[in-house]
């Protein structure tokens, strides 16, 4: 594979360890590399590729009154109730649906640091060169995503808890499904016997975490993007940032 080759990569600020973990996927689907980095060590790699789709998960920007403004304006009388409103359209949107998402406040102080982490990263790489998709023709491209509501999507329901052993097995399990090559998580089940579980031993090693279970999904969103543009859904408003989910249409509730 050489470094003109396209790759698909998921990215989410929210490391235990370093400021980011992120993963990478081919054009076939298969996984390259799934890791922790720092910020320099992040940037500097996506600074070497030529052709990429980046999906982070983090918002893309703050708030910018959309919401709030469309509330207040629906009902004049009882505005200030709505005082407090604040969340992006986008975020608005999936609540509606029934999809849990913190909302991204108007004030970039006022965000949680892995937001600030997200702003800064998304900030570097449109200096390298990066382009908000889609961008016809451009090499090097970047997109938002929310790893919950990706889920949410493709389960077409909500998922059990993210870091429970059951929660990561669907997690892995939809997206082996959909033809991401990584390992089938029903081996799990083959491997467990009696004495295993009677001594406490499970084959976790076969299944990824939560955490990298949120980049999968991010990269196999950014490979949908490209290769069956019409199969994803962008929801929100350009001025605050599109979240782009990996299936053609959403339900109405989930």
């Amino acid at each position: 594979m050489s470094n003109s080759d396209p790759v698909y990569i998921g990215i989410d600020p929210a490391s235990s360890h370093k400021e980011f973990r992120y993963s990478v996927l081919d054009r076939d689907l298969n996984l390259l590399d799934i890791k922790e980095a720092n910020t320099e060590d992040l940037v500097t790699y996506l600074t070497t590729l030529e052709s990429a789709l980046v999906a982070i998960n983090a918002p893309s920007g703050v708030n910018r009154g959309l919401v709030k403004a469309a509330l207040v304006a629906q009902h004049p009388i009882d505005g200030h109730k709505f005082r407090g409103v604040d969340i992006r359209l986008a975020e608005f949107e999936l609540k509606q649906l029934g999809i849990s998402i913190s909302g991204t406040p108007a004030q970039p102080e006022l965000c949680t640091s892995w937001m600030r982490s997200g702003f800064a990263l998304i900030g570097m790489m449109k200096n390298r060169g990066y382009l908000a998709f889609p961008a016809a023709d451009a090499p090097l491209q970047w997109l938002e995503t929310h790893p919950h509501a990706a889920f949410c999507a493709l389960l077409e329901r909500a998922p059990f808890a993210g870091p429970t052993l059951e929660g990561r097995l669907q997690r892995q399990l939809v997206l082996h499904a959909r033809g991401v090559r990584i390992t089938d998580p029903m081996e799990f089940f083959e491997e467990i016997t009696r004495f295993k579980l009677l001594n406490g031993i499970l084959p976790l090693e076969a299944i990824y975490s939560s955490e990298e279970l949120d980049v999968l999904v991010a990269a196999y969103t950014a490979w949908v993007a490209d290769n069956q543009t019409e199969s994803v859904t962008r929801i929100g408003d350009a001025q605050e940032g599109l979240i782009t989910l990996p299936v053609r249409e959403l339900k109405e509730e989930y």
